[in-house]
């Protein structure tokens, strides 16, 4: 099961879909007659038989003459991509990390992005819903991109609390390794999508709703001090001051949730998605508790907000109204924003309880700034073509195998090739 709190189905938002037309002009085919059967692609294994069957059996309850199938994917991530290249893949399921240049490759229309600003928050974070102010995605919940889940328990048997700046938790983790039995960090390197969380820290780390916007203008913008650059140094010290698991090369990412909801991890880099699932394994879910990252700007801390993987409808479904359905049944009918412990994407309600720590902390969330028209879908570009990959993980291991001492490279050598990768690919576009 991967990263996210999503079922591909999911969130207490009303569609606001109306009247979206595909690119070639003709009116899309999400408001037909609904019957019959659709396949739901989901990443949520753990309770792909009993909390996702509720709904089913409600959703048929309503509409008779329909079926729904789920088909669970543990490696969704890797899996749903390769499947993408066929036409074979679902009727309805949750977006990939896949750009938004890609969206009408593989996505039914859904509305206007104009439509959807009205009554939802988040619809233009960095996770896009929309290409051309044509919306593919559905937002379904909101999360904070990346915290860290960790045990209290854990914590509280090591002496330490929640650390606010690096230094702090460097400390803090080298004192729950000598203190206790648990693994500080847990990495998961073997599962690849958990290094990609880090990635969701980068305005933790940069503190600069604009960060995205400014470097796309940047030869060589992974230095000291830089959003990407702190972020990363985290990972690689974390590594090299052995603060993870000893064997790197054995992780299951299953296990390692329950692993932490045993006290037997200290904590892990996460989407606040992740902490209903801990929580569910633990015989205490009060021990459960989530953190931001440990940077500082000037003082103050922050935090991203974004959406988490939302709903799509296979362009090549032969279903399409009643997948639409499907999406506008959890949205409308169901508890799952409640049930996951997530932000609602519909402006005005409130933010759950699992974050009053970051209340307490006075975290400002922020939103990465959509790009400038004349320059959208340039950092994706840039990131794709450079193979730097920000959220993709062969760049992520790269860094914790330097780390590990498997090569010969230091971080900053491999920060100097991100920047020499950089300023290559960015002068083919802006130069």
């Amino acid at each position: 099961m991967k990263r996210s709190v999503v079922l591909c189905a999911v969130a207490a938002l009303v569609l606001v879909a109306s009247g979206c037309s595909k690119n070639n002009g003709g009116e899309n085919s999400i408001h037909g007659k609904i019957g019959g059967n659709i396949i739901v692609l989901t990443n949520r294994t753990d309770i792909v038989d009993t909390k996702l069957q509720e709904y089913k059996e409600a959703f048929e309850e309503k509409y008779p003459g329909t079926s729904v199938e789920f088909e669970a994917i543990t490696d969704y991530e890797g899996t749903v991509r390769t499947r993408m290249g066929t036409q074979e893949y679902g009727d309805v399921l949750c977006r990939p990390n896949i750009q938004s240049i890609d969206f009408e490759k593989y996505f039914e229309p859904l509305g206007k992005l104009e439509d959807f600003d009205k009554v939802m928050n988040f619809t233009r974070t960095s996770n896009a819903i929309s290409y051309k102010d044509v919306v593919y995605t559905y937002p379904m919940v909101a999360t904070v991109s990346a915290g860290i889940v960790y045990n209290k328990a854990v914590f509280e048997k090591a002496g330490v609390g929640v650390p606010r700046n690096t230094q702090e938790f460097y400390e803090a983790m080298q004192k729950i390794k000598d203190k206790t039995d648990a693994v500080p960090v847990f990495m998961n390197y073997p599962s690849g999508w958990t290094l990609n969380q880090w990635e969701g820290g980068l305005l933790s780390a940069s503190g600069d709703p604009e960060y995205k916007r400014k470097i796309i203008h940047e030869d060589s913008p992974f230095v000291p001090g830089d959003g990407h650059y702190e972020l990363y140094k985290m990972m690689y010290e974390v590594v090299k001051r052995g603060l993870c698991e000893k064997d790197l090369l054995a992780s299951e990412w299953e296990q390692s949730k329950q692993d932490l909801a045993d006290g037997k991890i200290g904590c892990m880099v996460l989407g606040s998605w992740a902490i209903q699932q801990v929580k569910d394994l633990a015989a205490r879910p009060e021990t459960i508790g989530y953190m931001p990252f440990p940077f500082e700007i000037n003082g103050k801390k922050y935090a991203e907000a974004q959406l988490d993987m939302p709903l799509c409808i296979n362009k090549y479904s032969k279903n399409k109204a009643t997948a639409y359905a499907w999406i506008k049944f959890m949205s409308d009918d169901t508890d799952w924003v409640q049930y996951t412990e997530s932000i609602p994407v519909k402006k005005g309600e409130p933010y759950p309880a699992v974050l009053d720590s970051f209340g307490e902390m006075g975290v400002q969330y922020i939103e990465s700034a959509p790009a400038e028209p004349q320059y959208e879908g340039v950092y994706d570009k840039i990131d794709k073509e450079s193979e730097i990959g920000f959220w993709n993980d062969p760049e992520k291991k790269r860094i914790i195998d330097a780390a590990m001492g498997t090569t010969k490279e230091t971080f900053d050598d491999i920060m100097a090739d991100w920047n020499k990768r950089w300023a290559k690919t960015r002068a083919e576009y802006l130069n």
